[in-house]
Order: structure tokens, then C-alpha cells, then sequence
């Protein structure tokens, strides 16, 4: 007696031949994936690799932390202000402020603040439907604060990213 069976219907042929080529698709899938959506970086500090070790500028954060500086940001009603929490700030020079989304570079926001009669202030309105990346800089770039306003959240504290000593 022989079988006559074609050995296309054996369960371990397709096992076989089909379990390495659809890890060859989904690889190759993978590959073309991550090709295709770019970078993602969302720092956006200028970096440098040093023997495998990246460092960033930290010399704002340190004068911020030398000064004593710390403010909230609040956002509410299509209004964004900043009121200053300690340290020695110039009230009469406009901030910087800088909200970088957490995955889309294309829509961080740069708003200019103009002083007010406490703190700074614009009239922008702000997406809370996802995390923003904050960094409170004057226009001379001497100083930064850093802080991160959560999702559906209307304040965030604003400190260095470094320590005081």
C-alpha cells in the first residue's frame, strides 16, 4: 500500500516552510516600519556623544539653580500665564516658553510672554489632550526652567533640572 497523498497536505510541511517565512515577513515588516517613521527624538537639546555617553548643556539649569528660580505655569480658558514662585526674576522682559510635544516635533509650540502684574501672560490656547515638555527660558537664553504640565491638567511647576547646592 502506498500513499498517494501529496505532500503538500503534511501538516509539518507548511510547519516548516511557513513558520521561518512569516517570521521573514514580519521582520522585514519591522525593518520597514521603522524606517519609514523617522526620528523621533523629543529633546531637543544639542547633545554630544562622547565615547558612548551622551552629555547635555546643563549650564543654564545651574544659573537657574544658582538663583533660586521656580515658577508655575498655569493654563486655563485660552490663557497661559507664569507666576514666579521664588527666586529673582526681571519682570520687566518678556519669557520664552517652550512646549514640546511628546512624540510630534512638528507641533511643539514657542510662545513669547509678555510681563504682567503677576507674573507673564499670553492668549494662546493648548491642546490638554496629551503631556507637554516645558522650558522657561528669558530671551537672552541665560537661565531655563524646566517642567511637565500632564494631561487634561491646568498647572505645572517650573524648576532647573539640576539641583541647587
Amino acid at each position: 500500500m502506498t500513499n498517494s497523498k501529496s505532500f503538500w497536505r503534511e501538516p509539518m510541511v507548511w510547519l516548516v516552510f511557513g513558520l521561518p517565512l512569516a517570521s521573514i515577513v514580519a521582520g522585514v515588516t519591522l525593518v520597514v516600519i521603522a524606517v519609514r517613521s523617522g526620528g523621533a527624538d523629543t529633546v531637543s537639546d544639542q547633545v554630544q556623544r562622547v565615547a558612548q555617553v551622551q552629555t547635555a548643556d546643563l549650564g543654564m539649569d545651574n544659573v537657574a539653580s544658582q538663583r533660586k528660580l521656580s515658577a508655575v505655569l498655569r493654563a486655563q480658558d485660552g490663557v497661559i500665564e507664569v507666576l514666579p514662585a521664588t527666586g529673582d526674576f526681571d519682570h520687566t522682559q518678556p519669557l520664552r516658553l517652550v512646549l514640546a510635544h511628546p512624540s510630534q516635533a512638528s507641533a511643539d509650540l514657542h510662545i513669547e510672554l509678555a510681563p504682567s502684574a503677576l507674573g507673564w501672560r499670553a492668549d494662546a490656547p493648548l491642546d490638554s489632550s496629551h503631556d507637554w515638555s516645558l522650558q522657561l527660558l528669558p530671551i537672552d537664553s541665560s537661565w531655563r526652567l524646566r517642567g511637565r504640565l500632564l494631561k487634561r491638567q491646568q498647572a505645572a511647576r517650573l524648576a532647573p533640572a539640576v539641583a541647587g547646592r
